[in-house]
């Protein structure tokens, strides 16, 4: 098999998580023939089941969700053509540590979190098995989350943390060499969430009467705790023409996110022109050429 001379790995929390921050970049990167290969901590089971008739899969029920979003996942992968997508360790290694909310609005771990929850793990241990997978698939590029997760999740703060380890130790010539040759990840991107997009995007719902998935927040103040200003941002990744296959995987995430939820209206009213354009700070590495905006186009910039 022809191995692609250009390779990114994504590190994410849950299933749904890739699709909503990255799905049009990875749409892009595997119609380009460029390598994707993407990590999943954990199934999600202790997610919330947005669908009715399926509320019975949660974890205080039947307790199948993980296996129900695991499917969801490879339909989201298809639509995507996305075919390397792994969980950490093997389905099952490790758990959804649950999730519940601050007063002050951001997430924190559940209270009943179960002893294999992901943000229970050992980082040493975790790291390893993502090293293996870095040294194996020998990435130049890496993207994952910042160190609050975007939102404070708690797995998505481990999948930050695992993730910056893991690229440490995985270049380490001297480092557990049984794990595979070492490996030196060139550029290291966080997912952002652009203000000024979303912003633009917020208006375009009030002005259409559709409720925001983000709530009443004030459009001319500073940006909350989950987006950055524009001068944070290193790269946009334009998806417009994958706009559709990342509708699709969303779509695939049934139990996650409501296709008549505010979700799908803030993408309908910003359109594959804002909604499929995608950004990440910069973590690790030099930044590389720019576009006419600033921003480089491309995470393989300058490589």
């Amino acid at each position: 098999m022809t191995v692609p001379d250009q390779r990114l790995l994504l590190m994410h929390a849950h299933p749904d998580d890739e699709s909503i921050g990255n799905g049009a970049t990875m749409a892009k990167y595997v119609a380009e023939g460029r390598g994707v290969t993407l990590v999943i901590s954990n199934a999600g089971e202790r997610g919330e089941v947005l669908v009715p008739e399926l509320e019975h899969l949660a974890w205080d029920r039947d307790d199948t969700l993980g296996e129900h979003r695991r499917g969801e996942l490879e339909e989201a992968m298809k639509a995507l053509g996305v075919t390397d997508h792994r969980f950490l360790g093997g389905f099952g290694t490790y758990s959804d540590s649950g999730m519940e909310w601050h007063p002050d609005g951001h997430a924190i771990a559940g209270s009943d979190s179960p002893d294999n929850a992901f943000s229970k793990a050992d980082l040493t241990e975790a790291a390893d098995k993502l090293v293996e997978i870095i040294r194996e698939v020998r990435p130049q590029v890496l993207v994952t989350y910042d160190q609050f997760g975007g939102y404070g999740h708690p797995d998505h703060i481990q999948a930050h943390r695992v993730a910056m380890y893991a690229s440490q130790l995985a270049g380490v010539p001297s480092y557990k060499l049984d794990l595979g040759e070492p490996w030196v990840i060139s550029k290291i991107y966080w997912s952002a969430m652009s203000w000024s997009a979303m912003r633009e995007g917020m208006r375009l719902m009030r002005e259409a009467g559709h409720e925001s998935p983000f709530g009443d927040i004030d459009l001319d103040g500073p940006p909350p705790f989950f987006a950055v200003e524009d001068d944070a941002i290193a790269a946009q990744i334009d998806g417009t023409d994958y706009f559709d296959q990342k509708i699709a995987a969303l779509h695939a995430h049934a139990t996650q996110i409501a296709a008549d939820g505010p979700f799908f209206s803030m993408a309908n009213a910003q359109g594959g022109s804002a909604f499929a354009i995608e950004s990440y700070r910069l973590a690790v590495g030099t930044k590389g050429p720019v576009g006419p905006g600033g921003f480089e186009e491309d995470l393989f910039a300058g490589l």
